[in-house]
Order: C-alpha cells, then sequence, then structure tokens
C-alpha cells in the first residue's frame, strides 16, 4: 500500500503545476481520477508477476516496514518530485507570458486585458496570444508525453523514498528561472527593437514638423506597427519557444538520471 501511495503522490506532483495537466479549467474530480489512473498504470511496471520488486532500487522500500512517522516526509518528497518535472515544463510557458506582457506595455494595450482562469487575473491581448500559442506547441510537440516519459523515468534512477533534495535543486532552479526571462527578452525583442526605431523617427518628426501632433498619431502607429511585427515573427517565437521548451525538460531529465 505504501509503495503505491507514493507513486501516486509523485504522479500527482505535474498535476499541481504542469501545462495542461495543471490547468485550473480542469476539475479537481477529473485530476484525482486521472492521477489514480496513471498510478496504476506505473505501479505494476515497478513489480514482477510475483510481487515482488521489478529493480533492486524499490526493494527497501517494497519489502521492509515503513515506519509511521516517515510517511508524511515520504509522500511530501514524492509530491515535490513531479512539482519540480511539472515546474521545468511550465516555466517556457510563463516565459512566453512574460514576453507577452512586455509587449503589451510597449504597444499600450496592457489596459485592454482579458481574464485568463490559468492565472486567475487578467492579461493583455498578446499576453493571452502568446499564452494559447505556448500551449499549442507544448501539444503539438509532443511535450506532455515528453513530461510524462521524464516522470515515468523517474523512478528507474530516484527510487521511491530516496529523493534528497540538495544545492543541485537550488542550482536546477535558479537555472530553469534565468532560461525563462531569456526566453521572455528573446521573444519580445523584435518589437522592442522597432519599438525604439519608432519613437525615434517620430521624435525626429516631432523636432522637424512641431506643428503635427504627434500623439494624435503615436499610439495607433504603435499597435499597427507592433502587430505587424508579431505576425511577422509567430514563425519565429514558435522555434524560440520549442528550443527553450525541449532545453527545459532536458535539464530536468538531466537532473534525475533520465
Amino acid at each position: 500500500m505504501m509503495p503505491w501511495l507514493m507513486v501516486l503522490f509523485r504522479i500527482t506532483g505535474i498535476f499541481v503545476i504542469a501545462p495542461v495537466f495543471g490547468s485550473r479549467t480542469i476539475p479537481a474530480r477529473v485530476k484525482v481520477f486521472l492521477a489514480l489512473g496513471l498510478s496504476f498504470c506505473v505501479f505494476p511496471m515497478l513489480m514482477e508477476s510475483d510481487g515482488q520488486p521489478a529493480s533492486p532500487v524499490h526493494a527497501s522500500i517494497v519489502t521492509n516496514a515503513f515506519p509511521l512517522w516517515m510517511i508524511i516526509g515520504a509522500v511530501a518528497m514524492e509530491l515535490l518530485v513531479g512539482i519540480v518535472i511539472g515546474y521545468g515544463a511550465s516555466l517556457p510557458v510563463l516565459g512566453m507570458q512574460v514576453g507577452g506582457r512586455v509587449c503589451d506595455q510597449q504597444m499600450g494595450m496592457a489596459i485592454g486585458g482579458v481574464f485568463n482562469p490559468e492565472i486567475d487575473e487578467e492579461s493583455g491581448v498578446v499576453s493571452e496570444f502568446f499564452f494559447i500559442l505556448a500551449l499549442a506547441v507544448f501539444l503539438i510537440a509532443g511535450g506532455h508525453r515528453a513530461m510524462l516519459s521524464v516522470l515515468v523515468g523517474s523512478f528507474d534512477t530516484v527510487p521511491l523514498g530516496g529523493f534528497a533534495p540538495d544545492g543541485s535543486l537550488l542550482d536546477l532552479v535558479v537555472g530553469l528561472v534565468s532560461s525563462m526571462f531569456a526566453l521572455a527578452f528573446r521573444v519580445a525583442a523584435p518589437l522592442l527593437c522597432i519599438m525604439f526605431l519608432q519613437m525615434v523617427a517620430l521624435g525626429f518628426i516631432a523636432r522637424t514638423v512641431p506643428q503635427m501632433n504627434i500623439l494624435s498619431i503615436g499610439f495607433p502607429l504603435r499597435i499597427l506597427v507592433g502587430s505587424a511585427v508579431l505576425i511577422g515573427s509567430v514563425s519565429m517565437i514558435v522555434v524560440v519557444y520549442r528550443d527553450a521548451l525541449v532545453e527545459a525538460l532536458r535539464n530536468v531529465a538531466s537532473f534525475f538520471g533520465s
């Protein structure tokens, strides 16, 4: 019973924060049944037909009695494993949202927000578009399958009850967060450059033709130019996001040795 419970909690971790699986729009009851179903599929893979552990790394947790006072700590560590895997997959999506918010600010569209149930707050139009685009690429590129593969593979390298957080976990999280901000900057970079050149051009026009009301044409021009830049750079944004997603999942997989 205890080994299956630990498997269940490790799988439950991806339903807390991972893209798609941890979506707030999915009812909690559905998440519970999905976690239970996956645990019933994964647990037999760790056991042989005679009920003995298929791998020596699980022998101690299956054959030995587990003290009651260690149960809370053990399931918490298993839950942390799943959360770290889901966290690594979700950071590129958050990076796309951050880049979209920067674009919204530059285009003057931040005040025209729409409600995003995923983050339980309003976000700009560009940020919402980037979020939906990130989820679509995540599913099309097989990110959900790669994430489940990393999760299932972690049972072969990290035994049940054998995960002990140390400084390497902090290094992994810091590296993933740094990659998220780098992705946000790379996504917003084309728009930032064009907006900078537009402001310089409008400044020259304001100095040479003071009769022209720059403010009356500046805001509509920013939206038009920004929209054109975003449309032209969507393919590049998709490639950049896909590479960042692959790199994040690869780093998480290497951390767990899978």
